[in-house]
């Protein structure tokens, strides 16, 4: 097997400038933890896209897509940690402000599903959710931490193309559901 991937000093910088400018306001990371425990297994998105099935049945199916975006997002990105195998941060000089389910860090799950949850609530919704959720998601876990900067900016990634695949399945279902192209 190979050797995990090593971070770079430059990567451990950032997190030390992080944590040593915004990462100092406890206020700042109660709130990363938050997100955290919210973001943990995709579980907060999960339930969000429950919710909206549940109470907007012309929307069921895009709700639905929320779901399911976000939970396969987040198990892309555990099966990529699993061969990757990349360890967290572990550098003297970061801090660690959270417990995490494994000592895996490539990509950043959290980032993942909070990424493909974004795009589909976004497209759902009309608003702007990528831009309001994804970049305080990202920062959090530098916050805390527990990812490097390339985590957390493949994790996204990873996510964003999860949610097109989400996406284009409804795009075809619904397609073959009605006989002809929708838009």
């Amino acid at each position: 097997m190979p050797e995990p991937a090593a971070a770079s000093p430059a990567e451990v910088k950032i997190i030390n400038v992080v944590q040593g400018t915004i990462g100092r306001n406890p206020a700042v990371v109660k709130a990363a933890r938050g997100m955290s425990h919210f973001g943990e297994h995709s579980l907060g998105w999960v339930g969000i896209g429950a919710v909206g099935a549940l109470l907007d049945k012309p929307r069921r199916r895009q709700w639905a897509g929320v779901a399911v975006g976000a939970f396969g997002a987040h198990a892309a990105s555990v099966i990529i940690k699993r061969v990757v195998r990349r360890p967290r941060p572990h550098d003297p000089s970061v801090q660690v402000n959270v417990s995490t389910p494994s000592k895996l860090s490539f990509p950043s799950s959290h980032a993942t599903s909070t990424t493909a949850a974004a795009v589909l609530l976004g497209r759902l919704t009309g608003l702007p959710w990528p831009a309001a959720l994804v970049p305080p998601m990202l920062l959090s876990r530098i916050v805390l931490g527990v990812h490097y900067p390339s985590d957390v900016l493949a994790g996204s990634a990873l996510g964003a193309a999860s949610a097109a695949a989400v996406l284009a399945a409804e795009k075809r279902t619904s397609r073959d559901r009605t006989g002809k192209n929708s838009r």
